[in-house]
């Protein structure tokens, strides 16, 4: 693929999310080899959520930036966790985990359906605007349905995974720094959706695909 070609989808990219549209982000062969499906948390509805369950399959998560997670005293979840099955987390694909909380928006109810996850991530990305004027306990309980990410701090600097892939296009963008990501997976092989099968999704439903490599080169 030639420089101008990866700019351009870097380029197409922006523009989607800017618009708030979802965009499919392969991360890298040689880490997770994973393409999620992620948008802007304040964009989210009911249906959207709905495509990540069908289309996409994986976990919903909310990543949000270093500074959000501060504001809103969110912890990596492994730091708080008094059991050994929390001792010697070791990965393939890195060197810690993003996972901080679980929460449900206390509008839900059981906070699973699609509105009711719809509902909680959207909010999330309203208030990841300005974090420090929301009280993070009044609007969301915890554990809950949706899977909160936390951002490095120094986003692509720092860790190169669809985590801050998706907040680093967010700020690219002109976004509230809290976007959700989904893995798409293969219905026949149950694993990652091979990036020729998650290319080919982006074309039938006219969705941008970008390689998380040149979103590093522009973006890092």
């Amino acid at each position: 693929m030639s420089r101008s070609s990866e700019l351009t989808a870097v380029d197409a990219a922006i523009e989607a999310f800017a618009r708030g549209e979802p965009v499919l982000v392969h991360d890298a062969a040689d880490r997770e080899g994973e393409t999620d499906l992620v948008y802007p948390a304040a964009a989210v509805d009911s249906d959207d959520v709905c495509r990540m369950r069908n289309d996409a399959g994986g976990l919903v998560c909310v990543a949000l930036s270093d500074a959000v997670a501060e504001a809103w005293g969110l912890p990596f979840v492994q730091e708080t966790i008094d059991h050994p099955a929390a001792a010697d987390h070791d990965l393939d694909y890195d060197e810690r985990s993003s996972f901080s909380l679980t929460v449900n928006h206390r509008d839900t109810r059981t906070g699973i359906p699609d509105d009711d996850r719809a509902l909680t991530i959207s909010r999330l990305g309203d208030l990841a605007a300005a974090p420090d004027r929301a009280q993070f306990a009044d609007e969301f309980r915890a554990p809950g349905h949706v899977h909160l990410l936390r951002a490095a701090p120094g986003l692509l600097a720092d860790r190169e995974g669809h985590t801050e892939l998706g907040v680093a296009l967010a700020a690219a963008a002109d976004r509230a720094p809290a976007v959700v990501v989904c893995e798409m997976l293969d219905d026949e092989t149950g694993g990652a959706l091979s990036p020729a099968d998650a290319r080919a999704y982006a074309d039938r439903h006219d969705l941008v695909y970008v390689e998380g490599a040149d979103l590093l080169a522009r973006l890092g």
